[in-house]
């Protein structure tokens, strides 16, 4: 698929740093950049990637940088990772938090760490006035409630290739987030997400690539790549009844605003 002239994207979520993508870290962000993608979200997930994502960030100013703890790497922290977070967002004034969030298809005795950890960095969001990233995985009642229990006090942001019923949107857009689509909504199954993208409010749209994972259908390829958030932009303007014009412009102005950034 050829992108239209003219046309930008913001890729809300990305991981860059993967060792699946960071060997060809040039070429991504080139065929990126040809594909019209002027802005890219990328997460750190853990300790030992935090700095890899500070470097392709300093080099790239179309990379928004953002740090915080994954719920799937909680067990390689260290006795500082905290401290450690709020070094790397003070080092980068700009930077947000995330990956964070919490993860129900893990091991169940995780679950009160994971919450641990959540609040934690909500807590450091709200105290230095930083956007959040957030992944909610079979725990959208409880990413729910924690939420209410920061009492909005964090800075905004999105809640990443959203995956729940179209009944919450309107919850987490209430709580002050944002709503993030990746490929699945390319998916024929996907009906859950198909159903939801459709119902956010305008101003709460955003898309992603998750890059390297969630492959857009039809796309061909076994790894994923910001060049690819056409395709995502032409499911979600498909389902909406929009252009894929519109879809850009209009996600690109949302995250934007969110990330703080300028076109």
């Amino acid at each position: 698929m050829e992108p239209a002239a003219g046309i930008s994207y913001f890729d809300s979520h990305c991981h860059l740093q993967d060792d699946r993508l960071l060997p060809d870290i040039s070429g991504v962000l080139g065929r990126a950049r040809n594909a019209g993608v002027r802005g890219m979200m990328c997460c750190g997930s853990c300790q030992r990637d935090w700095q890899i994502v500070h470097d392709i960030a300093v080099v790239n100013p179309q990379v928004v940088p953002s740090f915080g703890l994954h719920p799937w790497y909680l067990s390689e922290r260290t006795p500082t990772w905290h401290e450690e977070l709020v070094a790397r967002l003070a080092e980068n004034p700009a930077a947000c938090v995330g990956e964070i969030g919490l993860d129900h298809a893990l091991d169940k005795a995780t679950f009160a760490d994971q919450e641990t950890a959540l609040v934690r960095q909500l807590d450091i969001a709200s105290r230095l006035a930083r956007p959040v990233s957030i992944h909610c995985r079979r725990a959208f009642g409880r990413v729910i409630e924690l939420l209410r229990l920061a009492d909005g006090v964090f800075q905004g942001g999105i809640v990443h290739s959203y995956s729940g019923p179209p009944e919450l949107v309107k919850t987490f857009e209430d709580l002050g987030l944002s709503i993030s689509f990746s490929g699945s909504v390319t998916f024929p199954g996907s009906k859950r997400a198909r159903a939801s993208i459709a119902v956010v409010s305008p101003d709460r749209l955003c898309i992603e690539t998750d890059s390297p994972d969630i492959v857009p259908f039809g796309c061909g390829a076994s790894v994923n790549e910001p060049a690819n958030i056409l395709a995502v932009a032409m499911a979600a303007a498909e389902i909406r009844g929009v252009s894929v014009g519109e879809i850009a412009e209009l996600t690109f102005k949302n995250a934007s605003r969110i990330f703080c950034v300028k076109r």
